[in-house]
């Protein structure tokens, strides 16, 4: 089997290409990459103490659940196209033709695609892993504002079909963790039950048997923007000291959720 990876260059990435590349027969990577110094080096997130903190205990989380990784060279089926974030779309179908002959394509840490190659993978019916749980909370840094709401039961990872729309493509099911002490290793830690459940999903053949859910947008709770994610709100966010247990975890608002212990 072929499959084909939209993602990034952080140290989750690179797990998540290691693992894929356990169960397909060639894999070939398409890796934006960006700073690895958020909230340190400016760029998607403003540099400051404040934004430096958020993203330390990001990192530590992310060290916790993934350990240092590296994707692995002695791996002879995987092949990498690396570019500067915000390239892709700069991309046309030609240039990554030789990428764009698989069975299987997966989306997860990319920039937003559009256009023509948008096209291609909607009609390749595309999987994408949305960090945060629709419809409830669509956009950028769900997780972040799940927990800043006090909805700890509406965070977690949506693996719907990619769409032309932000997160708006059917779903095909929620991927939870039961690792719940600290908020930054409890969000990571439910983009690795994506990546597990993704990963066997595909080597047995049942993620492609899975019926696809429309989402109903009127249950949305919040729509964010990356501009949204400031050095206000992070203050705030950690003055209000997140408990993970404040609300009951009610899986009739999940649809067919998949929990990994990590």
């Amino acid at each position: 089997m072929k499959i084909t990876l939209f993602t990034s260059n952080k140290n989750r990435h690179n797990y998540f290409i290691n693992l894929l590349s356990e169960v397909s027969d060639e894999l070939y990577v398409i890796q934006e990459c960006s700073t690895i110094f958020p909230g340190i080096v400016p760029g998607n997130y403003q540099a400051s103490p404040t934004m430096k903190k958020y993203f330390e205990n990001v990192n530590n989380a992310q060290f916790q659940l993934f350990g240092n990784s590296y994707v692995n060279d002695k791996k002879k089926n995987i092949r990498l196209l690396p570019m500067l974030s915000g390239d892709l779309n700069q991309c046309s179908i030609n240039l990554l033709s030789n990428f764009l002959k698989s069975d299987v394509y997966v989306v997860f840490g990319s920039s937003y695609i559009k256009d023509e190659l948008a096209d291609f993978l909607v009609k390749q019916k595309a999987i994408n892993i949305h960090a945060g749980v629709s419809p409830y909370y669509r956009g950028t840094d769900c997780n972040f504002w799940a927990l800043y709401d006090g909805n700890p039961h509406l965070a977690g990872t949506t693996i719907h079909l990619l769409s032309k729309g932000l997160d708006s493509g059917p779903m095909l099911y929620h991927a939870m963790s039961n690792l719940k002490t600290n908020p930054f290793e409890y969000t990571m830690s439910t983009v690795k039950s994506a990546f597990h459940s993704i990963a066997e999903r595909i080597k047995d053949g049942s993620i492609f048997k899975i019926k696809p859910f429309v989402q109903n947008k009127v249950k949305e709770v919040r729509y964010t923007k990356k501009s949204e994610f400031s050095e206000k709100v992070v203050k705030e966010y950690f003055e209000k000291k997140i408990d993970l247990n404040s609300k009951k975890f009610d899986n009739t608002l999940l649809k067919e959720p998949f929990f990994f212990n990590n």
